[in-house]
């Protein structure tokens, strides 16, 4: 079942929640982050929604998201800390997964402070301004990270952020992929939910 939301805020962010069940309200949600809203990137991404079918099979809601009007990474950020915040007031557990620029999205707002127990970034651009570079902020984020990457990428270079993720100790994951990871949306959505849902359920329900 998928509930469209509007996130407050004061920008116009339209969400649709994928409920994992319709009889028993699940207590873990993961935020979705678009790739650039500017080369047609929505929450409609074949990516976003593989990864949200994964999560409902273990009991997990998805909130995929657009962001507001386009404001060169800094609105698009905001837009994804009100969505976390939105997800905190209801669930007990929230997660948070991007892809490209939604990568990079993620990855931001952990290190700003986004309430989130984990943060899964697939092919995160790793600079969108000199104010707004993963790199630079990636020891801030406190928090268990996977960076997810494609050995044939040839739209965005990963490499530091996968060099700060093993620097931190955090996961990182290689897949023989191009940047839309053609043909491996499953594979990706797998390896997304086997880190993000150990991280997002109690002990009771493992």
């Amino acid at each position: 079942m998928a509930d469209p939301i509007l996130v407050p805020g004061g920008r116009d962010v339209r969400a649709t929640l994928d409920r994992a069940a319709e009889e028993t309200p699940a207590d873990a949600v993961v935020v979705a982050c678009p790739p650039h809203p500017q080369h047609n990137g929505n929450r409609t991404d074949a990516r976003l929604t593989a990864v949200s079918d994964a999560l409902s099979e273990h009991g997990i809601d998805c909130l995929r998201f657009d962001y507001g009007e386009w404001d060169h990474g800094y609105g698009e950020r905001a837009d994804t800390l009100r969505a976390v915040e939105w997800a905190r007031e209801r669930y007990d557990h929230v997660g948070l997964f991007g892809f490209s620029f939604g990568g990079a999205m993620a990855l931001l707002s952990a290190a700003e402070g986004a309430d989130v127990d984990a943060v899964s970034a697939l092919a995160p651009a790793p600079r969108l301004a000199s104010d707004l570079d993963v790199v630079a902020v990636f020891d801030q984020i406190h928090i268990p990270v996977q960076v997810i990457y494609g050995t044939r990428d040839d739209i965005v270079d990963a490499t530091p952020i996968v060099e700060c993720a093993e620097e931190y100790h955090q996961s990182v994951v290689e897949f023989a992929a191009d940047h839309f990871f053609v043909g491996q949306h499953g594979k990706v959505a797998t390896a997304v939910s086997d880190f993000l849902v150990p991280l997002l359920q109690d002990e009771e329900s493992r």
